[in-house]
C-alpha cells in the first residue's frame, strides 16, 4: 500500500532539471518531522514549506499495488497520437518526493513506472537507503541528520543551516555530479541569497539554485 498526498504535472522548479516538463509524485509522511506545526521546533528539519501530512491533496490517495499507482502517474503525462511526435515530447519525467519519498518508493514501483515509460527521479533528505534503478537522484541534507545517501547526481544543500553537518565544506567532498546551494526561504531569504552568492563565488564547486517555480508562480 502506497499513500500518496498529491500527483501533479508542473515544471520542475529547482537544480539541474529546472523548467523540464515532470510529474511530481509527492508521498505521504517523513521521518525528520511529523509535518505538525505543534512538533516543528523539536525536529531535525524545521524549515520545510510543504505539506506532506495525509492523502487528502490533489490526486491524492491509497493505492494497492504498484502497478495501479504508476498507471496514475502515467495518466497525467501528455499523451501523443504517434511514436513520432511521442519522440518530440521527450522521455516521461516522475520526481519523486515528499515527506521523504524513500520511505515508500521500492523495486516494484520503481519497475512499474520503468514499464510504463517513465524515468524516475527521487528528491529525499538522504537518510535512507534507496532501491534500486532509480535514474535520477537529488539529495537534500537537512540539520543534523545522518546521511545514508552519500553519492548521486545531485546534491542541494538549502543554505544556510546552522548545524556543520549541512554546511558545504562538510559536504563538498561527497561524490555528486552537481552541488546547489538555495536560498532559504524564510524571513532573511535577501540575506541568504547573497550569502548563497558569495560562496559560490568563492567555491566555484557549488552553483545556486532558485525556486523557479516560486518566482514563476506555478504549482
Amino acid at each position: 500500500m502506497y499513500s500518496v498526498k498529491e500527483i501533479f504535472y508542473t515544471l520542475q522548479g529547482e537544480g539541474t532539471h529546472a523548467g523540464r516538463p515532470a510529474v511530481f509524485l509527492r508521498f505521504a509522511g517523513c521521518n525528520l518531522w511529523s509535518g505538525r506545526e505543534q512538533d516543528r521546533s523539536a525536529a531535525v528539519c524545521r524549515f520545510c514549506d510543504t505539506d506532506f501530512v495525509g492523502v487528502n491533496g490533489q490526486n491524492g490517495g491509497k493505492f494497492a499495488t504498484a502497478q495501479e499507482l504508476a498507471q496514475r502517474v502515467a495518466s497525467f503525462w501528455p499523451l501523443s497520437e504517434t511514436p513520432e511526435k511521442s519522440a518530440k515530447i521527450g522521455r516521461p519525467y516522475v520526481v519523486c518526493t515528499g515527506g521523504e519519498p524513500a520511505l515508500q518508493l521500492d523495486d516494484a514501483l520503481i519497475a512499474a513506472l520503468h514499464e510504463t515509460g517513465f524515468e524516475v527521479a527521487i528528491e529525499t533528505n538522504g537518510t535512507v537507503e534507496l532501491a534500486e534503478g532509480i535514474d535520477w537522484v537529488c539529495v537534500s541534507p537537512k540539520g543534523a541528520s545522518e546521511l545514508v545517501v552519500r553519492e548521486g547526481d545531485e546534491l542541494k544543500l538549502v543554505y544556510p543551516q546552522v548545524e556543520i553537518q549541512a554546511s558545504p565544506a562538510a559536504l563538498s567532498s561527497l561524490a555528486f555530479e552537481h552541488y546547489y546551494l538555495q536560498p532559504l526561504d524564510d524571513a532573511s531569504q535577501s540575506e541568504n541569497t547573497r550569502l548563497c552568492v558569495d560562496y559560490c563565488l568563492q567555491n566555484p564547486q557549488w552553483k545556486i539554485s532558485l525556486q523557479t517555480h516560486k518566482i514563476l508562480d506555478i504549482d
